[in-house]
């Protein structure tokens, strides 16, 4: 089944030139099913890429995806045009005050590491969206920065400064290969790598959650938060081909100090052309969360807010 979105989004033809299956609206409308609602707040500043990413991971499931763009309504990005954050978007405020139900949301990361997380300029709308989630959303995603905020705020665990960069395709270790989130995972995996912030394992064991995927180069990766029915993943899964490519260029142009991303170009040499090496296990986790959601989320989206045990009894 395809991913239900609006035919002008850009994320349309360039998904349906890829192969993933995408319908319209009101195509979509005339199918007597329920879709799974998916709730995406980005927060990154390129959100027509960031939003085709994700797009592309969630639409290629055998379920029907309806996708909602959310933005924070504190913040105006200043990267996207007006009129696309006019016409995909809507502001959170407006989602909560409707009492919207979500099967799943992911919250995206954002390039703001280097702030403490009081003192960005949306975190106290964010906090409000990650106490809505336990009442509004079946599950949740908290990407690198998005997942990181989360685990602080839910749990005290803090992030912490590196001296460098971590950056390129790091491999990681499957350290719960019974968890349905890792169906068909691989002992390890190569994953992309994007931060100057780590989540270290004493932190994460002393508030008493579960390290899913782990690297001896970079630390924890996926992290199970039962209580909150939420995922944190602090790496980049869903990055194209060339994102890393994107970062470092961008980055030496402005004459900033980057290395190169380990273990990403060919021979390490930044004239050749990368090779995707992690698309597979991205399909993987994402369609193993999808999945997870269908078998656990009820029918009657009101009841919605129920902890996933009860669900499941």
């Amino acid at each position: 089944m395809p991913i239900k979105l609006p035919r002008t989004l850009p994320a349309y033809d360039v998904l349906g030139r890829e192969g993933v299956m995408v319908m319209g609206e009101d195509a979509a409308d005339q199918q007597d099913i329920r879709p799974l609602r998916i709730g995406l707040l980005n927060l990154m500043p390129k959100k027509i890429q960031t939003e085709t990413q994700f797009a592309r991971l969630i639409g290629a499931t055998p379920l029907q995806i309806e996708l909602s763009l959310i933005r924070m309504t504190s913040h105006e990005t200043r990267n996207t045009a007006a009129d696309h954050m006019e016409s995909f978007y809507r502001p959170f405020e407006e989602v909560a005050a409707t009492d919207e139900k979500f099967d799943g949301l992911i919250i995206t990361g954002a390039p703001i590491e280097h702030l403490d997380y009081g003192d960005v300029t949306y975190w106290d709308e964010l906090t409000r969206v990650f106490d809505w989630t336990q009442t509004n959303v079946h599950a949740t995603m908290g990407v690198c920065w998005g997942g990181m905020a989360m685990i602080n705020h839910f749990h005290g665990v803090p992030k912490h400064m590196l001296e460098a960069k971590a950056f390129g395709c790091i491999r990681h270790s499957n350290k719960a290969p019974a968890s349905p989130y890792l169906r068909g995972f691989s002992d390890d995996m190569v994953m992309p790598v994007s931060r100057w912030t780590e989540i270290r394992r004493e932190d994460i064991a002393a508030a008493g959650l579960d390290i899913l995927i782990d690297s001896e180069e970079t630390g924890p990766c996926l992290v199970e938060d039962p209580e909150h029915h939420a995922l944190y993943i602090f790496n980049h899964l869903e990055y194209d081909s060339g994102t890393l490519k994107e970062e470092y260029d961008r980055d030496v142009s402005q004459g900033k100090p980057i290395n190169v991303p380990a273990n990403y170009y060919p021979g390490d040499d930044p004239t050749r052309t990368p090779q995707n090496r992690w698309r597979s296990h991205a399909h993987l986790l994402y369609g193993n969360w999808i999945s997870e959601i269908y078998l656990t989320t009820p029918y009657d989206m009101s009841e919605i807010g129920r902890s996933v045990t009860d669900l499941r009894k």
